[in-house]
């Protein structure tokens, strides 16, 4: 599981690193220990149940998040379609949907286009989580690099545990279950 974001104190409470918020959550719940440096990524593993799990935080920027990918022990083996979950915020969906996908384009979304490239694929599994959609006038790239304010980032961490358990639930019973329980 691969939660897109940015690097640094700077971007820890903005819409564009909810992807790190949820992996984070889930090294928790599942008490996988601390994030270490791993290459260009934050990586932390272990055992959830009878899975082995990998979560990675890429270090590089957002549009460059494929980066952090290349040369991860194991991923060219992986069945992405089945084995890997990409977790992201969006900005064209209300504060707080989610949408599980199994795969699609990056609808604009340049840290997911940066992934499909270093992949060469498209099909692999993704979470979209709503940041809300910025307001008129505001350029897009400083909506998602803004601070939320105290709802929206409630909002967000409520879900949190959902988010948790909905990851669990792709993993035992894949993305189809998962989008018919969770997709709001």
């Amino acid at each position: 599981m691969v939660g897109l974001g940015n690097p640094g104190p700077r971007y820890d409470d903005t819409r564009h690193n909810v992807g790190w918020w949820v992996v984070d959550r889930l090294a928790y719940d599942w008490d996988l220990g601390s994030f270490e440096k791993e290459g260009r990524s934050l990586r932390t593993s272990g055992a959830v149940g009878d899975s082995s799990v990998l979560l990675i935080k890429p270090t590089t920027f957002m549009n460059r998040s494929g980066a952090a990918l290349a040369g991860v022990p194991g991923l060219a083996e992986c069945d992405f379609g089945s084995d890997l979950l990409l977790v992201v915020d969006d900005a064209t969906l209300d504060v707080g949907r989610i949408r599980f996908r199994p795969g699609g384009g990056t609808g604009g979304h340049k840290g997911l286009k940066s992934v499909s490239g270093v992949l060469g694929t498209d099909a692999y599994a993704r979470l979209r989580v709503g940041v809300g959609l910025a307001p008129e006038g505001t350029d897009l790239s400083d909506w998602v690099l803004s601070s939320m304010n105290e709802t929206d980032e409630s909002t967000i961490v409520g879900l949190l545990p959902e988010l948790s358990q909905a990851v669990g639930v792709w993993m035992s019973d894949g993305i189809e279950e998962t989008m018919n329980q969770f997709n709001r």
